[in-house]
């Protein structure tokens, strides 16, 4: 048995679908496929984001998926190697009058966010650089794109996967209106010294690569940033 530790409710990588039941979104692709390598049965755990970590640490899953490798997180954690790239992304309504060009245009509006989360950190940079922004943080990122169609915050920060997501539709309310160049990569985490499955998935993610069952899942614009991590 494979267990996976996941925050259900961040499309398109993990979420229920229209009947509210079933689970789909690219990880859940990426992780049955991988049992079906490893020949496992895989168990999916619904985490809060903020309590994905300690739940490594605790041994309720074996690994957590759509989780950002940093250096930081790699001094507690083992990560495997990229499985696909993503850059920070802000989204607007598109009927907002304010048309920005960089993030330090964002000086003075309000802001939303995933806490925890690389756009979170995002956001603390541009403080850093004495850019004034009202932040939100919230629990789920539903909830960021909730409130900007309301109105009560004027951007949100988010990776440009989940961007795709809520802009993909000519029907949208939604459009990015920046996004920054390929920087990040989101690997599979796993308990600090788990080194024997680490390398096991490492493997089989090399065999999805090898087999195009990546660009199956994922599509050829989120995986080509890694392509070459893979290629080494």
């Amino acid at each position: 048995m494979l267990s996976v530790g996941l925050e259900i409710g961040y499309p398109p990588m993990e979420y229920y679908d229209l009947d509210g039941v079933t689970l789909t979104g690219f990880d859940v692709e990426l992780t049955k496929a991988l049992a079906e390598k490893l020949q496992l049965k895989v168990k999916y755990i619904d985490t809060a984001w903020e309590g994905i970590f300690a739940g490594l640490d605790t041994g309720k899953y074996d690994i957590a998926v759509n989780v950002t490798i940093l250096p930081q997180r790699q001094i507690n954690y083992n990560f495997t190697r990229p499985y696909i790239g993503s850059s920070v992304t802000i989204i607007a309504l598109k009927d907002f009058p304010k048309k920005i060009k960089k993030p330090e245009n964002l000086e003075g509006y309000r802001i939303a966010y995933q806490g925890d989360t690389t756009a979170q950190y995002f956001a603390e940079k541009l403080v850093s650089q004495d850019i004034s922004i009202t932040s939100f943080s919230y629990d789920k990122i539903i909830n960021c794109f909730d409130d900007l169609k309301l109105g009560r915050v004027d951007f949100v920060i988010t990776d440009n996967i989940a961007a795709f997501y809520y802009t993909k539709n000519d029907n949208s309310p939604f459009e990015t209106v920046w996004q920054g160049p390929p920087d990040e990569y989101i690997g599979i985490c796993l308990k600090k010294g788990n080194d024997a499955l680490t390398n096991t998935l490492n493997n089989a993610l090399e065999q999805l690569f090898a087999d195009d069952a990546m660009l199956n899942i994922f599509g050829y614009d989120l995986v080509s940033s890694v392509l070459s991590e893979f290629e080494q």
